[in-house]
């Protein structure tokens, strides 16, 4: 099946509205998304589970399935082996706990052992919406719930659609919010995540906590593939295509990450911000570029993971805090937001020269680089009569500005020969 202009049309439509749902932030509808648990048990062929816990990030709730976690029963789905220390994590013996108590003993099999306040703040959660030392989640469900029905609307997509047709339709559907989503922010999220819990809790004594987060599934940030399966329903409804993923569709519309598993479901808040940049990264430089309800949060400028300090840092750089510091990445994250133009004027940098198409600075730079770049004048007025300057970073080996000027076009020093200057 060749797919017409119009379908193209149709399914990028499709994945607009997908994508929208990806990135949207505010409150989870649970009403909704409770429902489509059940529906995605249901049409895997599986009971409803017993309870679903809330939380309110994807950190939070990863701690709360570790929680909740034992040995497999057997049942056909589970994990081949439970992570080490969930008996422990999830027994009588945990001490209780309580919100802004810094650390905690895990239990007397580990008395050296400590828990960070955000831990021991989830399982005062689980208190509280019913949980009682000793309820269990059962093993995980995610390959029920979600890759098996992938899998078996793939196989009827592409037998339907034919393997052109299906690639042809993945590419209009789900190319753009797979980059943008997928690769930009679930990507980046899980990532960080396995970051900060492996932080909080390392060694093999911290894999319980550590391996919910293969569990995951990612709620609004399956959009990047649901858009192609309900594109592909549209353009042949026959097939029922989205039949076994409507329980998936229902909690992706109206929720975040969330954990299936045989006796209770755990589901997350959308984040309440989410910044990025003209390319779809993760920016921000006054905060978390993703902060969810509860606190946790990546911060990140230009899609560049930061520490929370540097983000608390940005709004009051000077230029010699800028050169103190010894990180070359961090370093690149503070010129950015300071400004180069600002800091070439304020450390004094060194005048290389000047020809008719600008001015060529250079600045050195302990541990990187030296900050190369030519100043330029716009040809062309602003209303005001002014000239604005605009400041070109160059490559460390440029040594006339003409040379610096021709390297922004791709061209060299002698290729370079402009007509008009606009």
């Amino acid at each position: 099946m060749k797919l017409s202009h119009a379908q193209e049309a149709m399914a990028a439509a499709i994945e607009d509205q997908w994508l929208a749902a990806a990135v949207q932030t505010g409150d989870a509808d649970r009403t909704a998304a409770e429902e489509g648990v059940r529906t995605a048990y249901r049409l895997a062929g599986l009971p409803a589970p017993e309870r679903i816990y809330w939380f309110g990030s994807p950190r939070a709730g990863a701690a709360a399935v570790a929680l909740l976690s034992s040995a497999p029963s057997g049942v056909s789905g589970a994990s081949a082996e439970a992570p080490l220390g969930v008996a422990e994590a999830a027994a009588p013996g945990l001490p209780a706990a309580s919100a802004g108590v810094p650390a905690q003993s895990v239990g007397a099999a580990d008395a050296e052992a400590e828990v960070p306040g955000w831990f021991a703040e989830v399982r005062a959660e689980l208190s509280r919406q019913g949980w009682t030392p000793g309820e269990t989640a059962g093993a995980s469900l995610r390959r029920r719930v979600r890759t098996e029905p992938w899998a078996a609307a793939r196989k009827a997509a592409v037998e339907a659609l034919g393997s052109d047709g299906w690639a042809q339709l993945s590419a209009a559907a789900g190319r753009r919010s797979w980059a943008l989503v997928m690769d930009l922010i679930a990507g980046r999220l899980r990532l960080r995540l396995g970051e900060d819990l492996a932080a909080d809790f390392p060694g093999d004594e911290g894999r319980a906590v550590r391996m919910p987060v293969l569990d995951a599934i990612y709620g609004q940030h399956d959009g990047t593939w649901l858009s192609t399966f309900e594109a592909a329903d549209r353009l042949i409804p026959e097939a029922g295509l989205m039949t076994g993923l409507t329980g998936l569709a229902e909690v992706a519309r109206h929720t975040g990450w969330w954990w299936a598993n045989e006796r209770v479901a755990v589901l997350t808040e959308r984040p309440v911000t989410l910044t990025r940049d003209n390319v779809g990264r993760l920016h921000r430089g006054e905060g978390a570029a993703l902060e969810f309800p509860d606190g946790y949060g990546l911060w990140a400028w230009r899609g560049m993971p930061i520490p929370e300090s540097l983000a608390a840092d940005l709004p009051t750089l000077t230029a010699r805090r800028i050169r103190r510091e010894e990180n070359a990445e961090i370093r690149r994250v503070m010129l950015e937001h300071f400004g180069y133009d600002r800091y070439m004027r304020e450390v004094g940098a060194h005048k290389m020269g000047s020809d008719e198409t600008g001015t060529l600075w250079r600045v050195n730079l302990d541990g990187d680089e030296p900050l190369v770049m030519v100043e330029v004048v716009n040809s062309t007025p602003e209303p005001d009569g002014t000239s604005r300057v605009y400041w070109l970073r160059v490559p460390p080996r440029t040594r006339t500005a003409r040379e610096g000027v021709a390297w922004t076009f791709g061209l060299t020093a002698d290729e370079y020969h402009p007509l008009v200057q606009t």
